[in-house]
């Protein structure tokens, strides 16, 4: 199956309230062979203030932003769908990309009116090579060679694991050089832990992930946390959300079942959310680090008791559906529900649309924007009304009624000069603090040079809006 390897650039950190800036993507046979490439800047949409410090990582200065001859937002979101969908069904992957660029290309279609889960449905899958990389780090640590950061904790960011492993090409911020680096650890660790590489490749699909710790015994679960630290459990299949497929849970086989086995759902949910976690939940659409048992880390990390009394405890939650479902039940009570945030962009994941409203937002995308705005209003969820208006009052203002182009124009002015530093998004008057800051920290004549280019643009918005 092909591969597609992408990156972002973003104006920031929130995936809710900043924007992709720049897209570059490689598609590849699954021998990484290269098939076809793509690239593409956009402009700053009117309501985003950039973070200054994300401006400075990717060197996209005020004159790339404002670049009248660039797509605007919308059309470069819109050619990122097209360009997606014809390079279907294939594996989606990035760095570090389930946690960020995933998060920002779904944000992007739902605030544009799309299908937001592109890459995991219509015989996509996705992944994530930094993923990958911590795998191979627990169970052939041979092949890589890790950094080590100012603290002496291990680095994974791409900009220095690629290099220490005999990436030199640079770019890296830079979208295509990102992609190029993340491409060639792949193909390093496809060569140098086969395995490794196969396994992961397979939790690219959650189908697989929940056939594969259903039907065996005992699997290795795997993680890197607080300081690049690894852990290890050797857990077995004890049950299913009741409510969401996407998440299993196993018994940590260190310890006996005999100590949850007969809790009630309430104390299950109590057991879930302590620690040491005596049951562990795996999320099977985040392509878990998950290994045979006979594939074993290579920090020796066992359980302490004989294998013997792992296969007693293996089958003791075997023979035991009842504590199954009620483990099930415990996933799916485990947090309470979040009152619906009042801001339209984190409501993303509350509820799915309907057929009719699919029809209508795919018809959205060609047809004139006055027929547009009749689409919108047929609209029955009231998330993508008020996308949609937005996206309209952004990029076709004069079809919004008067009325509503006022509500908008408020609208905007307040997003962009909230004093509120608790508002979840960046402000200009958080750029022009965070600015200041890194100004004030420089030593670096071209650095400087830049952030004061920085400085003047969110002056001339200040100017444009006070």
């Amino acid at each position: 199956m092909p591969f597609v390897f992408y990156d972002f650039e973003t104006s920031g950190l929130s995936p809710e309230f900043d924007q992709v800036l720049q897209v570059a993507a490689v598609k590849t046979d699954d021998q990484f062979k290269e098939l076809d490439t793509f690239s593409l800047r956009c402009r700053l949409a009117s309501h985003i203030v950039p973070s200054p410090g994300a401006l400075l990582a990717n060197r996209i200065g005020p004159s790339m932003l404002t670049d009248a001859g660039l797509p605007s937002y919308y059309e470069a979101l819109t050619t990122i769908q097209a360009k997606f969908v014809e390079w279907s069904p294939a594996i989606f992957i990035g760095y570090n990309s389930i946690d960020f660029d995933e998060m920002f290309l779904r944000q992007g279609f739902f605030q544009t009116l799309q299908p937001i889960y592109l890459t995991n449905t219509g015989g996509n899958a996705r992944g994530d090579l930094l993923r990958v990389m911590h795998a191979t780090a627990i169970y052939a640590p041979s092949v890589i060679t890790v950094p080590r950061n100012e603290s002496g904790d291990p680095t994974y960011k791409l900009d220095q694991i690629a290099p220490a492993n005999g990436y030199g090409s640079g770019g890296h911020h830079e979208a295509m050089g990102d992609v190029r680096a993340t491409l060639f650890l792949a193909n390093l660790v496809k060569k140098r832990a086969g395995a490794i590489w196969e396994h992961m490749v397979r939790w690219t699909r959650k189908r697989s992930v929940s056939d594969f710790m259903t039907q065996e015994d005992a699997v290795w679960h795997s993680g890197i946390f607080q300081h690049n630290k690894a852990y290890s459990w050797l857990i077995a299949y004890c049950g299913q959300n009741a409510e969401r497929d996407s998440q299993l849970a196993g018994v940590d086989l260190q310890f006996d079942p005999k100590e949850v086995i007969g809790l009630s759902v309430e104390e299950l949910v109590k057991v879930l959310n302590s620690n040491p976690k005596k049951i562990r939940a795996v999320a099977t659409n985040r392509q878990p680090i998950l290994m045979p048992r006979q594939i074993v880390p290579a920090d020796g990390t066992r359980p302490k008791v004989s294998d013997r009394e792992i296969q007693a405890r293996v089958a003791l939650v075997q023979r035991n559906p009842d504590f199954q479902q009620r483990v099930s039940k415990a996933l799916a009570g485990r947090f309470a529900e979040a009152e619906p945030s009042q801001f339209v962009e984190q409501r993303i994941y509350g509820g799915f649309s309907t057929p009719a409203d699919e029809k209508v937002m795919e018809a959205f995308h060609s047809t004139s924007w006055d027929e547009r705005m009749r689409l919108v209003e047929s609209l029955e969820d009231e998330r993508a009304r008020e996308l949609g208006q937005r996206l309209i009052y952004l990029e076709q203002p004069e079809v919004l009624p008067k009325s509503l182009r006022k509500q908008h124009d408020k609208w905007l002015k307040d997003r962009i000069l909230n004093s509120d530093p608790e508002v979840p998004w960046m402000t200009l008057p958080k750029a022009l603090e965070e600015v200041g800051r890194l100004l004030a920290d420089s030593t670096e004549s071209e650095e400087k040079k830049f952030l004061k280019d920085v400085k003047t643009f969110l002056g001339d918005v200040r100017r444009r809006f006070e």
